[in-house]
């Protein structure tokens, strides 16, 4: 049996009797360290625990290993024969006694100056150190230390918790042989692997990447369990936002904590995590895991974590401490290396623990500083306390850790930093939150927060000089990928700030100037964070993808065996992370299986297009579209070779339109199709120009004929003109099959400024990829979101959001998507290959080009800035379309998922 100090961590003495815990009360208002709760009464303060390693092997610093403050460690020879002349020139066994020799020991030695050297060290430090050191090993117990290394101290059950490691030259956890975990190796008395979710806030991923060398217990975590190079954090990217992220699935959005700091109109108040008003249950919504585990039967214990110490929905943590940043990060460890303790009943099945660092280190310092290194082996300190308590518990094959971070980390620049008085002059009535996602809002009248005018602060804010490093965003504008609209929360007007920059009223207002700051686009590589899963629950010495920490709670949920809340996030999506997942994902049941379209129309000529002479009417309706079925199944493998996209939309009347280069669904509720699929070859690009575009428009009998679908209702109209989803020029090779593009089923309502940008990607972008991936499948489609909360809209919001044009109403897309799909290897083509790599886009649809500034900007540049700002996942296509992707592709569902929840990184060069 293991033996531990029992710590009263309020009178810092330790306490008389092993497995005694003190009874102590706080008053959480106070953020007292002893204010755990269970079931409405005060819990007991724990027994703190001890993780025991040799220094190095525990990955701490000499400071770390030997003693809290600034001094380094003497660590001392390898424990020495003591002689009758040493008892005299050493404190060892002689701390406080009035006995005189070459040197004295007790606390008026330093008065009369004749300490011995070792005075410091043998009989002062225990007081402050955790660990044991060879130094200590053998010492005499001393009155006041938080435990003990002396020869006695198992019979005492008082040992420092690497005792047995550094004393005993028993083989620590770091120095264990790395083994995967088959099956969970449980002490008796654990009916399931408990979980810890970990936090180190601000671990940027490069961290790991550049200083693992120097991080000895996490490079053994990541080289044992699973690993991702990159986990992407929501934005923005701080720290509660993406915290409770973590434990709820939600975006913030969703959940309502969009930033450290808020105001919500309809409370009428401000949020800050440093006032009293974060424990507030009205500003957390969803439900965090440590309920989910309480509503079904399990128990859960947290030492820190936003949310964690607040009263939502009626109900706490079973234990859980009010946040106290002084407390030392040893003590946090030591508390949940306590609470593993308790009896079963009591025992949680959950944890969070959270630490400040490296982020701390980061702000003040920046992110590529010593001080930074120095904060990040003091928290791989931490993790080694962690799991060399665990491994003395016999935990360490049985505990499943979650080793996560909230964000990465920027360094900040005075000469990269704007302020709006710049260009508003008088900006007395205005408030800005500062940062690299800025947001603004009208400063004193509550009234004017909804009739502000957002929109013309926006345009005057807009194309101000030729190389700006920030735009201002109508918040329904921002790329889809940020799900950070939909709430009142979030001020209309938003910042979008360039790598490295941030903004503020004025200079008065800015904050790490030149230190380290987050909150950027959560695609930047520097805002990447850390995630590493270890225990028996994970797969062995796995390196994973890119995914987002909004999947982290299914996978929490998973490793619990819980049903999550309704969440954000794409349950399997990382089945692969686990060694035996328990949940089996299947795709969405399509609400309306297509019909076909019959040829019943009689041809019109009075469409009021300009043809070419040189393009050929379809002749022969009949003829042409009659396709054998046959054809259509070579058209499915052609243009369709993942199975054609379902359409999970409720109410819809669907039918597809074959055609003999490209197929779509023809939508008779929105009059043009929802969506268009055909397959460009590497040799098909020379067909492509992009400044090939058509003024004719022909008549499909397949549908029906409606005025939107005329050249003539387009015309001496300033904006709005028509496009067509699959691109006319894919087919220049044979007339009679280009005149296929041309018809009244393949327009889309556009507007005049966007046809530049659509004219662009087909004529540019999709030939470019198909040469470099060796083919590529195309799908796109509109787009209705008026209510900008990232799902199609009903019928009932298409309808009230319509444009009624020559008493017509007109439904004008907010934006259209683009599903790139090729072959992960290029030696395959997109009919015939094992992997899949896919690239999406959700573009906004918007009557001028000013987000873009495209007046000042030469040749096409602007556009590729616009599709890779506005890049999305496949999943954040299906939400905002009601579509369904790959469902004929053969292979698992969790793989497809996984697929489809992928976005890349960008890199600050991007």
């Amino acid at each position: 049996m293991a033996s531990w100090v029992a710590l009263d961590w309020a009178a810092g003495d330790p306490v008389a009797t092993l497995g005694r815990r003190a009874e102590k009360s706080a008053d959480p208002a106070q953020g007292g360290l002893d204010s755990d709760r269970s079931k409405g009464r005060t819990a007991p303060v724990l027994l703190g625990l001890l993780p025991v390693t040799r220094a190095s092997a525990l990955g701490l610093s000499a400071d770390q290993s030997g003693r809290l403050r600034s001094s380094q460690v003497r660590l001392g020879p390898e424990r020495p024969q003591s002689t009758e002349d040493d008892a005299v020139k050493s404190c060892k066994g002689r701390c406080f006694e009035r006995t005189f020799g070459n040197c004295r020991c007790d606390a008026a030695c330093v008065d009369f100056g004749n300490c011995c050297l070792d005075y410091q060290e043998t009989c002062l430090d225990p007081a402050h150190i955790w660990t044991c050191n060879k130094f200590r090993c053998g010492e005499k117990r001393v009155s006041g230390s938080l435990c003990s290394c002396s020869d006695d101290c198992k019979d005492h059950e008082d040992c420092c918790v690497n005792y047995s490691s550094v004393c005993q030259d028993e083989q620590s956890w770091l120095e264990e042989t790395c083994e995967s975990i088959n099956t969970p190796q449980c002490p008796e008395g654990f009916d399931r692997p408990p979980t810890l979710l970990f936090s180190l806030d601000g671990f940027r991923a490069e961290y790991l990447h550049t200083w693992g060398g120097l991080l000895p217990v996490i490079s053994k975590l990541k080289n044992c369990g699973t690993y991702t190079k990159n986990m992407r954090p929501v934005y923005p990217t701080k720290t509660f936002p993406n915290h409770y992220t973590i434990v709820t699935g939600l975006y913030p959005e969703s959940h309502g904590i969009i930033d450290n700091k808020m105001f919500d109109p309809q409370m009428n108040v401000s949020f800050s995590f440093k006032t009293k008003e974060k424990f507030n249950p009205q500003w957390y919504k969803g439900e965090p895991i440590w309920l989910t585990a309480k509503y079904q039967g399990l128990r859960t214990g947290t030492f820190f974590w936003p949310g964690s110490d607040v009263e939502i929905n009626g109900n706490f943590p079973d234990i859980y401490r009010v946040y106290n940043s002084s407390v030392p990060f040893e003590k946090r460890i030591l508390a949940i290396l306590d609470w593993l303790q308790l009896p079963q009943g009591e025992r949680p099945h959950f944890y969070t623990l959270y630490l400040e660092e490296p982020d701390s280190s980061g702000h003040s310092y920046g992110p590529v500083s010593s001080e930074v290194i120095k904060a990040l082996q003091r928290v791989d300190g931490m993790v080694g306390l962690l799991m060399e308590g665990l491994r003395e518990l016999k935990l360490d094959k049985c505990l499943n850790l979650v080793l996560i971070s909230d964000h990465g980390m920027e360094q900040g620049s005075c000469k990269k930093y704007v302020y709006l008085n710049k260009y508003l002059g008088d900006v007395k009535n205005i408030k800005v939150v500062y940062g690299p996602a800025a947001r603004l809002r009208p400063s004193d009248d509550l009234n004017e927060y909804y009739s502000f005018n957002y929109e013309g602060v926006a345009r005057n804010l807009s194309c101000r000089e030729p190389k700006q490093h920030f735009k201002p965003y109508l918040k329904h504008f921002l790329p889809k990928r940020f799900h950070f609209a939909k709430n009142d929360r979030i001020e209309p007007l938003t910042f979008y700030l360039d790598p490295q920059w941030q903004l503020a009223l004025n200079p008065t207002e800015r904050k790490y100037c030149g230190s380290g700051f987050h909150g950027s686009d959560n695609v930047f590589s520097n805002m990447q964070a850390l995630f590493i899963g270890y225990g028996p629950g994970f797969k062995h010495g796995v390196e994973v993808d890119t995914f987002e920490n909004i999947e982290v709670y299914n996978l929490m949920c998973d490793l619990l065996n819980l049903t999550p809340a309704p969440n954000n996030g794409t349950h399997g999506s990382l089945n692969h992370l686990l060694r035996h997942p328990v949940y089996t994902p299947k795709h969405p049941k399509e609400a309306y299986s297509p019909l076909k379209c019959p040829i019943t129309a009689t041809p019109r000529d009075n469409l009021g297009c300009s043809c070419d002479p040189s393009i050929s009417p379809i002749e022969d309706f009949q003829t042409q579209f009659n396709l054998t079925r046959t054809e259509e199944k070579n058209m499915d493998r052609g243009a369709l070779p993942y199975g054609r996209p379902r359409v999970v939309q409720e109410k819809s009347s669907v039918c597809l339109l074959y055609h003999h280069q490209f197929v779509s669904a023809y939508s008779r509720d929105i009059l043009m199709p929802l969506w268009t699929s055909y397959t460009v070859d590497r040799n098909a690009s020379d067909g492509f120009s992009p400044g090939d575009s058509s003024n004719c428009v022909f008549q499909d009998l397949r549908i029906p004929l409606s005025p939107v679908h005329k050249c003539s209702f387009y015309k001496n109209n300033a904006k709005l003109s028509y496009g067509f989803l699959a691109p006319p020029q894919l087919s220049k090779d044979s007339s009679q099959v280009y005149s296929e593009a041309l018809l009244t089923s393949n327009i889309v309502p556009m507007y005049h400024s966007f046809q530049a940008v659509w004219r662009y990607f087909h004529g540019t972008v999709v030939p470019r990829y198909a040469e470099e991936r060796n083919g590529v499948n195309v799908v796109s489609g509109p787009v209705f979101d008026s209510d900008y909360d990232g799902r199609y809209d009903s019928a009932e919001t298409l309808k009230r959001n319509s444009r009624v044009i020559r008493n017509q109403e007109v439904l004008i897309p907010t934006h259209f998507f683009v599903v790139l799909t090729c072959c992960k290897n290029a030696s395959g083509t997109p009919s015939y290959c094992e992997g899949l790599d896919t690239t999406a886009f959700i573009l906004p649809h918007r009557p001028d080009n000013s987000e873009s500034c495209a007046h000042e900007k030469s040749g096409s540049s602007w556009i590729e800035e616009l599709l890779m700002l506005h890049r999305a996942r496949v999943t954040d296509v299906e939400l905002i379309t009601g579509l369904s992707f790959y469902q004929e592709r053969k292979q698992p569902v969790s793989d497809i998922l996984k697929l489809k929840t992928h976005l890349a990184t960008f890199s600050e060069e991007d």
